[in-house]
């Protein structure tokens, strides 16, 4: 299975676009507290539109509890503007759990927790800024991801 991870979202109508990415992908999604929102927000709802309680969400108090409930081998791709890989160069298919990191969108990812898996840091190629929206960059790895493990 695809996960995505929203670790300190902050921003409510990315959480709601990147829910329907994941019910569209068929992945589940996780958020990380504290959440710069409220779940009952109109903003996350709007961007949701009527699909968000279909989305597979889960929301953990800390990073923490989240890391303990995964399967011991499943991979973690931590997606950051300071990757050294491109994420086209991941293998997304090495695993039955698959899960996509992205931080929040003012701060990015804390380093300690990506230190743990150098080689699992992912980047976007981009020109002209400094980063892309964090719906955008979900859509782009989640779909290069199912892609790779052969379709939805």
């Amino acid at each position: 299975m695809l996960h995505i991870v929203l670790y300190q979202p902050e921003i409510p109508h990315n959480t709601g676009a990147v829910g329907r990415l994941c019910l569209a992908t068929g992945a589940r999604l996780h958020l990380i507290k504290p959440l710069g929102f409220s779940l009952e927000d109109k903003y996350l709802k709007r961007s949701g539109l009527d699909y968000w309680p279909e989305v597979d969400v889960r929301v953990w108090d800390t990073w923490e509890a989240m890391w303990e409930q995964r399967e011991n081998d499943a991979q973690f791709f931590y997606v950051e503007v300071q990757g050294t890989r491109l994420h086209w160069e991941a293998d997304f298919t090495s695993g039955e759990d698959v899960y996509l990191v992205f931080g929040p969108e003012t701060r990015g990812i804390p380093p300690d927790l990506m230190e743990t898996q150098p080689n699992h840091i992912l980047r976007i190629p981009m020109r002209g800024t400094r980063s892309l929206n964090l719906a955008t960059a979900v859509a782009i790895t989640l779909y290069e991801a199912v892609r790779q493990r052969g379709g939805v």
